[in-house]
């Protein structure tokens, strides 16, 4: 989904010298049909440049994911595991499959550059593409959440977590999200609503600008609704968990005790240290889609209650800011990846050290500082 927005911003969106957000919604704003197919062709430098990355970076992500679930395939950790997998899975075929389809659509741009008529995409093209959009857009913020869930479970109430939370609920529950996007996707294919070539021309979405049907609202609306639900849960998820975790921390930290406490103190830690992996990991996940996809689903929101409000608006107003937006929510499939390999427990094991490291230099030339002075004192 992403090499679809980081490649389609026409080139007037990024080269023209007037160009400044104030125009993206202009009061009285008249627009040319026509003039989308008279755009310069895009660059596709790019365009190859962010599809190689997001492709890489998920199959990186990937192969540390396969080590780490071979390390604790029965452990607690590996329903974690598995819904990390499937949310990677889903971003790298997102990335591949619609950046394919929209690849194809720049071609076409290209193929017909100068012409004086807009050539927009096959029906059955645009709404296998829009298809596509729908699906592997709605599957990570899904999948998210129930990560975030899982861990709030596995946290708060351990006992429970070993009992429900398997390995076949896990795949359960991944086929339920699944389902549940797919069907959202695949309702304008039965004529439920319908998917619409969007500006520039290069994607299809569920129209959300200009005179909307019923149809066309209510599958906007729910698309828009279901994201922002999967990231509120997301949200109040970690934060109940990372309570957790301190208030676990701190309790730890005031306890003295024998040997034998001593021993059970040591696996606590590295129980806790396998949680605040797994937490790092999901808070980074969510602030990632968070700042990514926010603006994409409130702009969706907002418009589809303009709708339901009678507020009409010409369906060319606003689509520079809805290629923008999209544009930034793109970016979640390159940086998902990003946070499983920079987020490791080796990883952060290391930055620790060296920050302690960095403490106790500091500390030796305090105290080599203090010992000068006193024994300047003395002399004196």
């Amino acid at each position: 989904m992403d090499i679809l927005f980081t490649s389609s911003l026409p080139a007037s969106c990024q080269h023209s010298r007037d160009y400044n957000f104030t125009t993206f919604c202009p009061d009285n704003q008249t627009f040319n049909s026509s003039s989308t197919g008279l755009i310069n062709p895009p660059a596709f430098g790019m365009s190859y440049f962010t599809m190689t990355l997001g492709a890489l970076s998920n199959l990186i992500a990937l192969a540390i994911l396969a080590h780490s679930y071979a390390r604790f395939r029965r452990r607690a950790k590996a329903p974690f595991l598995l819904l990390a997998s499937a949310l990677l899975l889903s971003d790298l075929a997102g990335h591949v499959i619609t950046g394919a389809l929209a690849l194809h659509l720049h071609l076409g741009r290209v193929k017909h550059h100068g012409a004086a008529i807009i050539v927009e995409p096959p029906q059955g093209y645009c709404k296998l593409f829009g298809a596509c959009m729908v699906f592997f857009g709605l599957c990570p913020l899904l999948l998210g959440s129930a990560m975030a869930v899982e861990r709030c479970i596995g946290i708060t109430q351990p006992l429970l977590h070993s009992t429900v939370v398997t390995v076949a609920h896990v795949r359960f529950t991944v086929l339920l999200v699944t389902s549940m996007a797919l069907t959202l996707a695949g309702l304008p294919l039965l004529n439920v609503g319908n998917y619409k070539p969007q500006f520039p021309g290069t994607w299809c979405f569920l129209p959300v600008n200009g005179q909307l049907s019923i149809a066309d609202a209510s599958l906007a609306l729910a698309f828009s609704i279901l994201g922002l639900i999967s990231l509120i849960i997301s949200v109040l998820s970690n934060t109940i968990s990372g309570l957790k975790l301190f208030q676990a921390r701190f309790k730890d930290q005031r306890v003295k005790s024998s040997m034998a406490r001593r021993h059970g103190s040591i696996l606590s830690s590295s129980l806790h240290s396998l949680d605040v992996e797994m937490m790092t990991q999901l808070a980074g996940i969510t602030v990632v889609s968070c700042v990514c996809w926010n603006p994409f689903l409130i702009y969706i929101l907002i418009s589809v209650i303009k709708f339901y409000e009678g507020i009409s608006r010409p369906e060319h107003q606003c689509e520079k800011l809805l290629l923008l937006v999209l544009r930034l929510a793109s970016w979640n499939q390159i940086l998902d990846p990003w946070v499983y390999i920079l987020l490791r427990r080796a990883v952060l094991r290391r930055v620790l050290q060296l920050l302690q490291s960095d403490d106790r230099v500091m500390f030796t030339q305090s105290s080599s500082y203090t010992d000068s002075h006193r024994k300047k004192i003395s002399l004196h």
